[in-house]
């Protein structure tokens, strides 16, 4: 097996702190600070999703999720053949841990609804499907992937455009798409307004494919600055197309519904955000301040899981008993010291993830 890739390290744990940065809470309590209009307002903003037609920073932290499971993937299959695993036990445990996965998105909207329900809408339902479509066409030629993966996204863009069903015929209207019409079929309601729609999998299954296409690349023999050129080049190519496409009208970049020009896009930054860490860290080898971001994704499914439950909410309230009500105390606003109380709960959240690192505990499925 090759050294272990510590870009992919860096990248994982750097989507996962912000991750549990949101459910500290401070990206909400960051924008409440701060004045429209201003720049540290719009700054605020770029960590919260575009509410329909446009592309923000936190627009792409789903698709980075999936994208470096896909690199992970790669290499996680190939160190269980390297070490003489069968292929079907392999199966069985990628459908076992999908399962769970499913199980694991729909506990959490049970969790946010305080009640029995059945929904799709989280992040981890939809890698249950991606993993499985990237599983099962993993041992195909690259080309053929590449393709499967186009496919697609002109899959999901023909149901949208020519299925025409009543109420559900607007490709790229919020809530009358056939994307809330399969959310009618599947779980008999729609995401309350919100847009979201649970046949994302469908196109974002491309995001998780060409992850698997980078770690096959970055394990290959071809050199590092080869390796990087071929990110760079597809990165862009995608990048180019997919806001090309929204300029244009064709296809509006939408990540609610993953519109084509969506994927494109987020894949796009995903690949070029691999090949500028992959140079910097594999590379030039500058590597130490890594570990900061690392140990947050030695546990990302434990940590996204437990800050999207009640550790988040207990975790504040515990540290708002002693920072919040001491800053209003001492004459600070109430929103500032929310914000600061966010950012303890951060700091408690980063020290949870390094006292299990130090301990070498880690959770997998």
């Amino acid at each position: 097996m090759k050294e272990r890739l510590l870009s992919l390290d860096l990248f994982r744990g750097l989507v996962m702190f912000l991750l549990v940065a949101e459910g500290a809470g401070l990206y909400h309590t960051w924008l409440n600070a701060t004045e429209a209009g201003t720049f540290m307002h719009g700054l605020a903003l770029q960590f919260h999703h575009h509410p329909w037609n446009g592309l923000r920073f936190w627009d792409l932290v789903q698709p980075y999720f999936m994208f470096i499971v896909g690199v992970a993937m790669w290499f996680s299959v190939q160190k269980r053949l390297e070490r003489g695993d069968p292929r079907r036990k392999i199966t069985l445990h990628i459908v076992r841990r999908c399962i769970l996965l499913l199980a694991f998105g729909v506990g959490l909207h049970i969790s946010y609804s305080k009640h029995l329900v059945w929904e799709l809408w989280n992040v981890l339902s939809q890698l249950s499907v991606t993993i499985l479509i990237a599983y099962a066409i993993m041992r195909l030629p690259w080309k053929s992937q590449l393709l499967i993966s186009i496919g697609l996204l002109l899959l999901s863009e023909l149901l949208y455009r020519f299925t025409n069903i009543p109420g559900y015929d607007q490709p790229f209207v919020k809530d009358h798409n056939f994307g809330s019409f399969m959310d009618m079929v599947l779980m008999g309601k729609i995401n309350n307004g919100g847009g979201w729609v649970a046949i994302n999998c469908i196109p974002t299954a491309a995001h998780t494919i060409w992850g698997v296409l980078a770690g096959k690349l970055l394990a290959s023999a071809k050199t590092g600055s080869t390796k990087v050129k071929t990110l760079l080049i597809f990165g862009t190519a995608a990048l180019l197309l997919g806001y090309t496409l929204d300029w244009a009208g064709a296809d509006p970049i939408i990540k609610r519904i993953c519109t084509a020009s969506f994927v494109l896009a987020s894949g796009g930054w995903a690949l070029l955000t691999l090949a500028l860490f992959y140079w910097v860290v594999d590379i030039k080898g500058s590597r130490r301040w890594t570990i900061f971001f690392a140990i947050v994704g030695m546990n990302p499914i434990f940590i996204y899981l437990f800050m999207n439950t009640a550790g988040s909410d207990w975790l504040f309230d515990f540290s708002g008993s002693f920072v919040t009500d001491a800053m209003v105390r001492m004459g600070s606003s109430e929103t500032l010291a929310l914000f600061i109380n966010s950012l303890f709960v951060l700091a408690i959240a980063w020290s949870l993830c390094y006292w299990l690192y130090k301990r070498k505990i880690f959770f997998k499925i």
